[in-house]
């Protein structure tokens, strides 16, 4: 049964003659699981929001879609609520109760069920989802995890159709996340509910999907099967192929294109299979322990300081730091990884100033950020993108946000025109100057705050979370970015969720876990010691080439053995 038909539909956003979609045709069927991507920008998010009426963005639109059939905007807001639901990217811009079990409840009272039917339905969803042991909590202790299990828990209980995800897993913890998928692949399998997923995590999301569908400006440019989309968009050399799962790159990477190989692996399952059929064979050597002393040979000075720091966001309440001391150095990069909840945002807000340790000591060359002036923190000196990188945005459109950085500062117009024009090439920002921050998708907002702190000529540059939202192709233009900064001195900090991504870039990885640093080591080394927390293609190899971290390391493995 069709569920979804979508006929010829265009969308432009307000004063933009730029089509955001551009006559898309697409039918889905009911059961489905289908993953949408693309770079960003190219439309998904824009896609998935026209599929609920109350979300459809406004601007010029033409074309139909039609749900069960009939119009979708014939069907009334309360069933449209019911049977169709949406996971935000935010978890926490999606909660509005103060209460677990009264935010399973809220949509079904809202609908205006009977009380005996909500306490039935909230108990089988808490059931479902593991929600029991945290049924009477506050939603603001919950983990991020928690929360956006809670949010698609929240919408199950109303028993919709289909189920409409957008980016669900961008803020998620690597473990967070697939046990976040795995709960969605038991709805689409045991509930039957359609799935429609826009997604940047392609490892975990692929192998549960039955179509990939892939967007590029505005456009569908291929729907077929994961491992049939994949072929087409390396046959065509599309840029968008950089985002499929490890497997499918290394097998692309080791064998000539048009090779017919029916092994084509997608899952790592499939990778170590195709690797020990095809490869010559070679022990895996044992690694060392990882050692939790964050020391390494290079010989700058030292520029952040933790001693002994412990921190709470409450006189009574429970201690979000514990005992933190690390060091990072000029021109390190330095990844911070770990769960949720467990005190890495926590920690560049003491490095910002924005908290004071309630113990020990926080130096930034050598002065404490929270005793310094605001100037003299952050002028030429300190970088900060926010995990929310709206917070940045202050005025009505990204051109008049980028220049409100340099209000204060003494350049002349010209020289102001410069700056902007520079950050704006490399941010690929030239299309969106002229729209309002918030009309902006989340990766083209990560593009435009990451800009704005750019243009402060930072000296250690905080990063929260700056791949998230992001396309593979960018990624890689920021991480041989960040590495020019690097090489011009400027220290790096970063807390990311995106493993691969601080393998590939990453000069020295810590681990945090509740309040504390438990393991730092050279990149390389703290990812091979893992099983775990540790990268695809790693987990791919491993059993061959323990050291082999990143895609392109596997590749030079097999390109050397064969």
């Amino acid at each position: 049964m069709e569920i979804y038909h979508i006929k010829d539909l265009s969308f432009a956003f307000p004063e933009q003659e730029k089509k955001a979609l551009d006559t898309l045709n697409l039918s889905i069927n009911s059961g489905e699981f289908v993953t949408v991507v693309g770079r960003s920008g190219c439309g998904k998010s824009t896609l998935l929001r026209h599929l609920k009426s109350v979300l459809t963005p406004h601007g010029e639109r033409s074309g139909a879609i039609l749900y069960k059939g009939q119009p979708l905007n014939a069907a009334d807001l309360r069933t449209q609520a019911a049977d169709i639901g949406f996971v935000l990217q935010n978890p926490d811009n999606q909660i509005v109760t103060d209460k677990v079990w009264h935010e399973l409840a809220f949509g079904l009272e809202s609908l205006g069920l009977d009380q005996q039917t909500m306490r039935l339905r909230v108990a089988e969803m808490a059931s479902f989802f593991g929600i029991q042991t945290w049924f009477h909590r506050n939603v603001a202790e919950l983990s991020g995890g928690q929360k956006q299990l809670l949010n698609l828990a929240s919408i199950m209980a109303m028993h919709p159709s289909v189920l409409i995800l957008d980016e669900p897993t961008s803020q998620l913890d690597p473990i967070a996340a697939m046990e976040f998928l795995d709960t969605v692949q038991r709805i689409n399998r045991e509930l039957g509910t359609t799935v429609i997923m826009c997604e940047h995590r392609l490892e975990e999301v692929l192998p549960i999907s039955d179509r990939l569908i892939v967007m590029d400006r505005g456009a569908i440019i291929a729907d077929h099967t994961p491992r049939a989309a994949g072929e087409a968009l390396r046959a065509a050399g599309h840029p968008m192929f950089a985002s499929m799962p490890a497997p499918m790159r290394i097998h692309a990477a080791v064998t000539r294109q048009g090779t017919m190989d029916s092994q084509r692996p997608l899952t790592i399952k499939e990778g170590r299979q195709w690797l020990q059929d095809n490869m010559l064979q070679e022990a895996a050597e044992p690694m060392e322990q990882i050692v939790s002393t964050g020391k390494t040979a290079n010989p700058n000075p030292v520029v952040v300081q933790f001693k002994d720091v412990w921190c709470k966001y409450e006189k009574h309440g429970a201690d979000i730091i514990k005992d933190l001391s690390f060091e990072v150095r000029r021109g390190q990069f330095y990844c911070i990884v770990g769960g949720n909840g467990t005190g890495k945002s926590t920690t560049l807000s003491l490095l910002s100033g924005i908290l004071k340790p309630n113990r020990g000591k926080v130096l930034v060359e050598g002065q404490q950020p929270s005793a310094m002036k605001v100037r003299d923190l952050f002028h030429n000196r300190l970088g900060v993108l926010p995990q929310n990188p709206q917070s940045l945005f202050v005025k009505k459109t990204v051109e008049l946000d980028l220049y409100e950085v340099l209000s204060d500062v003494k350049l002349s117009s010209e020289e102001k025109k410069a700056k902007v024009d520079q950050v704006v090439a490399f941010a690929e920002l030239e299309s969106l100057l002229a729209m309002h921050p918030y009309d902006l998708s989340g990766g083209e907002q990560q593009r435009a705050a990451l800009a704005k702190v750019l243009l402060l000529n930072p000296t250690i540059l905080l990063l929260d979370e700056p791949t998230k939202g992001l396309d593979a192709f960018f990624k890689e233009k920021l991480g041989a970015f960040l590495h020019k900064l690097r090489s011009d001195g400027v220290t790096i900090i970063m807390v990311s969720h995106d493993i691969e991504f601080c393998a590939k870039y990453g000069e020295v990885c810590s681990m945090f876990f509740d309040g504390s640093m438990i393991a730092s080591n050279e990149t390389n080394t703290f990812f091979a010691g893992n099983h775990f927390y540790t990268t695809a293609a790693n987990r791919m190899a491993r059993h061959l080439w323990r050291d082999a971290v990143t895609t392109e390391s596997v590749i030079t493995r097999c390109l050397n053995s064969r």
